[in-house]
């Protein structure tokens, strides 16, 4: 993604480039605990319909431990609950998160490329072209 920034300070470009980075970080992290979130559920679902003292494996800390159905199940539930309330959590995280960016870019003036082409065009501005700002990819 390209950015036009009125300021062409470093620190400006840096610090929008970290908050940015912030923010993909908690996206990320909340896409990888969805998934896990999934696959909890449909262990969850394919254990309930099994007989309770049928022997199961699960893996724990790297090594394959045999148990049985009965005593996965509950830690698997509990499992799950914990992964939605961080999933809660962060889902917090990445609205604030947001917000200082979106704060940032107003003090600092900055505007994705692009953005201001649907908002105006060159006859409206009379012309001029803003390039005192600085390109960043």
């Amino acid at each position: 993604m390209l950015l036009i920034l009125c300021v062409s300070s470093p620190q400006v470009v840096a610090g929008f480039n970290r908050l940015r980075q912030e923010q993909r970080g908690l996206a990320s992290k909340a896409a990888e605990l969805e998934m896990e979130l999934n696959e909890h559920i449909l262990v969850i679902d394919t254990l309930k319909d099994v007989d309770h003292n049928r022997r199961c494996y699960r893996m724990v800390g790297g090594v394959l431990v045999e148990r049985t159905v009965k005593e996965v199940l509950p830690a698997l539930e509990n499992n799950k609950d914990q992964i939605n309330k961080i999933m809660e959590t962060l889902s917090a995280q990445l609205q604030t998160k947001g917000r200082e960016l979106n704060e940032y870019r107003e003090k600092h003036n900055i505007r994705l490329m692009g953005e201001d082409e649907q908002k105006q065009t060159p006859k409206e501005d009379g012309g001029k072209s803003s390039s005192a700002g600085v390109l960043v990819s």
